[in-house]
């Protein structure tokens, strides 16, 4: 290995400016399936975030104690890798702003983001957004906390460039069941499923939509959910195909069962990482000049290619060579 430029400082002009998260977004709401997440976070590694659920997962009325429970395990020495965010009610709804609140008072240096779901446009995401940075003021937090959205209403959907353009926002979910739902039964049941969610008209141009405007912001997109969780055939042939055909890089789990197969799927083959590093050690070696590879000419528009291998190989955590390790990733 030489001492050449850093792939990210030789490649990007200002860096390498989106944010790479973890391939899985793994959500629960329910103490006990919270308390075996994380514990399973803490074993395997941050390769996989942890969405702690208010939304779906408080019970009707008992908001304000599902709060305090998230606030404990964010706080508890479960927490391991400090890739813990949370989900809260959407803007408008009774509890959102007392959540916001009580989340960032005792957790706000250790919430890794926020998740928004059902903005209805642009001016809920802005409002949602306004928000919460009054309150990270109010409570004196000084830690950056990213905001996720979740797209999965007309307006939504609409908005989706804008909304990927919001410098707040980190990463774009796609919504199935209440996208689905918004259209009054004109999309049928089979939409919902592993495979028809991916051939019905609708639910594919929104699923090309919020990749394609994440990727154009820098923002992370990330794939709905899988709710057949007992097959995993199904859930690997879904990950996959949302990950080659769509152009997501991050993906929902709802089981632990799902986070290893998505990860797999993420995962580049062994040989995609092997001629990942081939090329960037003759580009580096070449200090970044186009270069000949088994016949084919490389330049900086591959290498980034290449290099964007490497980085989602290490962060699915793929074995690298310790000198590649070292070179690229050695101040992770």
């Amino acid at each position: 290995m030489t001492s050449a430029l850093h792939p990210k400082l030789a490649l990007f002009e200002d860096g390498d400016a989106a944010t790479a998260l973890p391939v899985v977004d793994h959500y629960c709401g329910v103490e006990a399936r919270m308390v075996k997440s994380l514990a399973l976070q803490a074993e395997m590694g941050p390769v996989f975030d942890i969405t702690l659920d208010c939304e779906d997962g408080a019970p009707i009325g008992g908001e304000a104690e599902h709060v305090q429970l998230i606030n404990a395990l964010l706080n508890s020495e479960a927490n391991a890798h400090g890739r813990v965010g949370a989900r809260v009610h959407p803007l408008g709804h009774a509890a959102f702003e007392a959540e916001v609140d009580g989340l960032i008072q005792a957790s706000g240096e250790k919430l890794a983001y926020l998740m928004l779901p059902k903005p209805r446009h642009l001016n809920d995401v802005n409002q949602a957004c306004d928000f919460i940075d009054a309150t990270l003021r109010r409570h004196g937090i000084q830690k950056p906390l990213p905001i996720h959205v979740l797209i999965e209403t007309h307006g939504a959907l609409r908005d989706v460039q804008s909304i990927a353009a919001h410098p707040r926002i980190e990463s774009l979910s796609f919504g199935l069941m209440d996208f689905v739902s918004a259209h009054r039964g004109a999309i049928p049941r089979h939409a919902l499923s592993a495979q028809g969610q991916f051939t019905h008209p609708l639910v594919a141009r929104a699923k090309l939509e919020i990749s394609a405007a994440a990727h154009a912001h820098g923002k992370t997109p990330s794939h709905c959910v899988v709710t057949e969780f007992k097959h995993a055939a199904a859930i690997e042939a879904s990950a996959a195909r949302a990950a080659r055909e769509f152009g997501y890089t991050r993906m929902w789990s709802i089981h632990p069962a799902q986070i290893q197969p998505i990860i797999d799927a993420y995962a580049p083959s062994v040989a995609e990482i092997d001629e990942a590093i081939s090329i960037i050690h003759a580009a580096q070696a070449a200090h970044w000049a186009p270069i000949q590879h088994h016949e084919t000419l490389h330049d900086r528009a591959s290498y980034r290619f290449f290099w964007q291998v490497l980085e989602r190989a290490h962060r699915t955590g793929q074995t690298l060579p310790i000198e590649v390790e070292l070179a690229f990733f050695g101040t992770d």
